[in-house]
């Protein structure tokens, strides 16, 4: 089994880009706050919304599969929608008056937020299935699975790389976020115009998704096309099923109803499970209980909710972080990444997911702790007694360090376990539906910390930028008890589903 291979780098140059998305994420935090007078669980709303678009990767996935000779251009048309993103944020910042002819800032905001994931979608959807072809050149041409193992091995390898990459592009933007926040703090002059700059140098992430295809095109120049895609009544319940989940998503998205969140949510899962059975009709029964019973337990780990931006509106305001220290927190979260995936890549490759995911939702409710002992402040007693060593971002910085490689270690098996068992003709297909079933996980975490930040109320001080007046005090009284409840919660639900689950016929054993 090769080490690497020069047709990896296309789909790695792709998720490169993904990770290089980081660099406007810090502006992000800062704005948000000091610029939006957002509500914390109407900021999780907006990430709800956000992460809905991911279910694009179905019906962009059947696309991909049916014009695979075609793909580049689904990542030229997303690296166009993240450009288009960048730009609105750029005109907020720096053209405010101009950008408020047209419509509000929060409308601008909520649009940019939209664009930006459903350009990700395209092209991360290729950059997936690109993987496959990678490790298996021909694959659209072969109608029997590959099954050796070596492949399996390739596969699990390949998507390490495309992980490492993502997390190497965050890296990057870390030391570059920390080049640029140096010195700067609440002070500092003309920082809508230093918050603008950075949406202009992120430009340079659709180029780098665009050179991957570029250098793809250069790789298979003389490359013979693939065959046709033969149409079969499969295939239409498939993609009519796909297309009727995004109407049915962006038609309730529009209406300003109740629970249109809580129907939205319902009804995916309702529509990606019937998808799901599609797909997987074909294989054994013990393999399709098997797929069902740790897509659940992967499900629940990535739906649990988080504290939201009261947190971080916390670290800010009582604790003194500032946009230089996030940026440093960002740069050990990517580099611990880097190594602990290395490390730990023998473990991704054997481990058992149930067995892998007990122990992650052990660490990730044991990392709401130091949030909480400093919320105490607990931290200035161990500052003390150290001569200022173990202080509040002391404690900040171990904290990230252990918290980093987790999600990963959770992902690369997955993925592996996807590209290496996708049926050949419905590779991208595969990979959209059952990564857009664990997206949809991410918008039920979204929607939970928005219940949670709806019954533990938080809020940062907001200032009339004309009267200097308080428009809204600061309190966060009860992030205490957001933090003991997330505890309670990340540790208790996960490990009573994995156990729920395997004792029954869904037992996971991958």
């Amino acid at each position: 089994m090769p080490i690497f291979k020069i047709a990896y780098l296309p789909p790695l140059l792709i998720y490169a880009s993904a990770g290089v998305s980081g660099l406007t994420s810090i502006v992000g935090i800062f704005f948000i706050k000091d610029f939006l007078s957002l509500s914390a669980a109407f900021i999780a709303s907006i990430g709800f919304w956000a992460g809905i678009p991911w279910a694009l990767k179905m019906p962009i996935g059947f696309l991909i599969d049916r014009y695979w000779n075609l793909k580049q251009y689904f990542v030229y048309l997303g690296a166009f929608l993240v450009s288009i993103s960048l730009l609105i944020m750029y005109g907020i910042l720096v053209h405010k008056s101009f950008m408020l002819q047209y419509l509000e800032i929060k409308v601008w905001f909520v649009l940019s937020s939209i664009l930006t994931p459903i350009g990700y979608v395209l092209q991360d959807v290729v950059a997936d299935a690109m993987t496959v072809e990678a490790v298996e050149p021909d694959f659209k041409n072969n109608t029997k699975q590959v099954k050796n193992e070596n492949t399996k091995k390739e596969h699990t390898v390949i998507q390490l790389y495309g992980r490492f990459a993502i997390i190497l592009g965050s890296l990057l933007v870390g030391l570059i976020n920390l080049f640029i926040f140096k010195g700067v703090d609440e002070s500092y002059a003309n920082i809508y115009l230093l918050y603008g700059k950075i949406y202009l140098y992120a430009l340079i992430i659709p180029a780098i998704s665009v050179s991957g295809i570029v250098l793809f095109n250069f790789l298979n120049k003389n490359e013979t096309k693939t065959l046709a895609f033969k149409t079969t009544k499969l295939d239409y319940q498939i993609f009519l099923g796909s297309c009727a989940f995004v109407i049915f998503t962006v038609f309730f998205g529009t209406l300003s109803m109740a629970l249109s969140r809580e129907i939205i949510l319902v009804t995916s899962l309702l529509l990606i499970t019937i998808l799901m059975r599609l797909l997987i009709k074909g294989l054994k029964k013990e393999e399709q209980y098997t797929i069902v019973g740790t897509a659940i337990i992967i499900f629940v780990f990535r739906a649990m909710p988080s504290p939201g931006a009261g947190l971080n509106w916390f670290e800010i305001d009582v604790l003194g972080f500032n946009q230089s220290f996030f940026s440093l927190l960002s740069v050990i979260s990517a580099l611990i990444t880097l190594i602990g995936m290395i490390a730990l890549r023998k473990v991704m490759m054997r481990a058992s997911l149930s067995k892998l995911f007990i122990v992650l939702s052990i660490f990730a409710s044991a990392l709401y702790f130091p949030s909480l002992f400093m919320y105490y402040g607990l931290h200035n007693y161990t500052s003390l007694i150290t001569n200022g060593l173990v202080d509040a971002k002391f404690i900040a910085v171990i904290n990230t360090a252990v918290e980093s490689p987790l999600a990963q270690v959770a992902m690369i098996p997955m993925l592996a376990w996807i590209a290496r068992n996708a049926p050949s003709k419905y590779k991208a297909t595969f990979f959209a539906v059952f990564a857009s079933f664990t997206n949809i996980a991410l918008s039920a975490r979204e929607l939970l910390t928005s219940y949670l930040n709806k019954i533990f109320i938080i809020s940062r001080e907001v200032v009339d930028e004309q009267s200097n007046e308080i428009i809204i005090e600061a309190n966060y009284d009860d992030l205490d008890s957001l933090l003991i409840t997330l505890i309670i919660i990340t540790l208790v639900i996960p490990l009573i589903t994995i156990y729920m689950i395997q004792k029954t016929k869904l037992r996971s054993t991958e």
